[in-house]
């Protein structure tokens, strides 16, 4: 079963990009992910991107029951060259040089076989077949059990009044800032003279 993944328009030369290729070309995807996370090239990182993605792709296809991630290799690598962007570079004298920047298309094509299901696990998922159609039994019969049961409410409690000797609550703090409160009691007190 093969699955191909796709990066267009990476802004990197061709050229450079195969160089990293060549170490990866036909090993296994646990293998070749392994060798980019130690190259220390800047191809890497896109590359290694790309043959995850690919790997997903065939995971989702076929279903990780039947399929792993280490049972895939890597079939094919493509780097083509894609468009040239036309820059230029200013130079002394009023002169102007001219440069590419060059882009490339990436194409990863991963391969594996999926295993037919083993028949020990067929049988597990009979076996909790069965389970299930004892276990809701067990269930109405608990369920049965709670609803017997009388429902008792719980006491609520009242805040004693405050006695003589209790410490008075203390009043909430305002909101307005101290700068902006205003003044009342020094006029109470001019008033009371």
């Amino acid at each position: 079963m093969q699955a191909t993944a796709r990066l267009k328009y990476l802004m990197m030369s061709p050229r450079k990009v195969r160089r990293v290729v060549s170490l990866i070309k036909g090993k296994s995807v646990q293998e070749a992910l392994n060798i980019l996370k130690f190259t220390n090239k800047a191809a890497a990182s896109p590359l290694a991107k790309t043959i995850q993605s690919a790997t997903a792709n065939a995971l989702a296809v076929e279903g990780t029951s039947r399929l792993k991630a280490e049972d895939l290799a890597i079939v094919s690598i493509r780097v083509d060259e894609g468009p040239r962007a036309k820059r230029i570079r200013f130079r002394a004298m009023g002169r102007v040089f001219r440069y590419k920047k060059r882009f490339a298309h990436l194409t990863v094509i991963v391969e594996g076989e999926p295993k037919e299901e083993s028949p020990a696990k067929k049988r597990r998922a009979v076996k909790k077949a069965e389970k299930a159609v004892v276990e809701p039994d067990i269930e109405q019969t608990q369920a049965e059990e709670k609803v017997e049961k009388p429902k008792t409410r719980k006491k609520t409690t009242r805040k004693a009044a405050p006695k003589a000797g209790d410490k008075p609550e203390k009043a909430k703090k305002s909101r307005v800032p101290k700068f902006r409160r205003k003044k009342t009691e020094p006029k109470a007190e001019a008033e009371k003279e």
